[in-house]
């Protein structure tokens, strides 16, 4: 065997002290408050998943994690400011999928990159979107709602939670799939978009089961059918859109955990380990039940690789359907 050189020594003597150094930092994070920026406006479905996980590294970890909404520009800004954030694990991201895989097909000018500024560290929830629909309009199910939709000749609109939201984007990926002529209604969040449907002034919106959830059981609205592969727990009469005759339709609005990137490998692994502790944990699986999500807690590497497939998923939709920011 040849020895080494002096200089590859010194490359090897460097790169094993960085390791150490980093893998220290590690040990002793976090040693001050952590900032969790949520970058949409407080009581929003991001807050479901971000509050309890907040609370628990807080607990488990002897540190404060304390939730920023900082809303704003389809959760740009927010996501923004995490991206351009130092990068040594005291601020961090929970965000829904918007801001990371479909507004940068969506806008003409982002004011960061999700593939290249912020690193994955794990999937939160992963929640079907429904089809719903004012209880005037005279439909009851999928083959009757798109024949009565043909007939009003391209006067019709769906409501969505605003722009480039997944709500958004299912309804565009329905629209595309099936040709149909619909006006898209955006609204600032579900809260308004859900109130303008039930006193019918739109007839019919895509929204998350986090959201919808409490109308579908008073019955002031019709389900008509749910995005997810197969059907809800929660709503296990509802057709999937596939069963209904329309398998393309498959959409989940999805809640992640982002740090910015160069965040040592060490501190990114160390947070996903408590993350996912916390998931398994009583309090977070009645989260996960009451959104009818399954279990998506996964390892940095694979939810890196979901968080590719996702935006080649929804760049395709937005290309096909011409979707644009209103």
């Amino acid at each position: 065997m040849r020895h080494l050189s002096r200089g590859s020594k010194f490359l090897l003597g460097m790169f094993a002290a960085a390791t150490l150094s980093a893998s220290a930092f590690a040990q002793s994070w976090p040693n001050s408050t952590v900032t969790v920026v949520v970058p949409w406006p407080p009581g929003g479905p991001s807050d479901i998943a971000a509050r309890p996980i907040a609370k628990r590294l807080t607990e488990d970890l002897k540190q404060p994690f304390v939730i920023d909404n900082r809303g704003g520009g389809g959760g740009n800004i927010g996501s923004a400011a995490v991206a351009r954030s130092k990068p040594d694990g005291n601020t961090l991201l929970i965000t829904s999928s918007a801001p990371i895989v479909i507004n940068p097909s969506l806008y003409k000018k982002m004011p960061f990159d999700p593939s290249k500024d912020l690193i994955p560290i794990t999937n939160l929830l992963r929640v079907p979107l429904v089809l719903v629909a004012h209880p005037s309009v005279p439909a009851n199910n999928l083959n009757e709602l798109i024949a009565y939709i043909k007939e009003q000749k391209g006067q019709f609109s769906y409501a969505s939670a605003g722009s480039g939201t997944p709500q958004h984007m299912t309804g565009e990926l329905f629209r595309s799939v099936t040709g149909l002529e619909m006006t898209h209604v955006p609204y600032k969040g579900s809260a308004p978009a859900i109130s303008d449907l039930l006193g019918g002034h739109v007839p019919v919106m895509f929204d998350s089961m986090i959201a919808i959830m409490p109308h579908i059981k008073s019955g002031k609205v019709k389900v008509i059918a749910v995005s997810s592969e197969k059907r809800s727990e929660l709503l296990p009469d509802v057709p999937t859109f596939a069963e209904a005759g329309l398998p393309a339709v498959v959409s989940y609005a999805w809640y992640g955990f982002f740090a910015p990137t160069g965040t040592p490998k060490p501190i990114i692994d160390k947070i996903n380990a408590e993350t996912l502790k916390i998931m398994k944990q009583p309090e977070f699986q009645k989260i996960l039940a009451d959104t009818g999500s399954d279990f998506v807690g996964d390892t940095p590497e694979n939810f890196a690789k979901f968080v590719k497939d996702e935006s080649v998923k929804w760049s395709k939709v937005v290309k096909e359907s011409g979707a644009t920011v209103d």
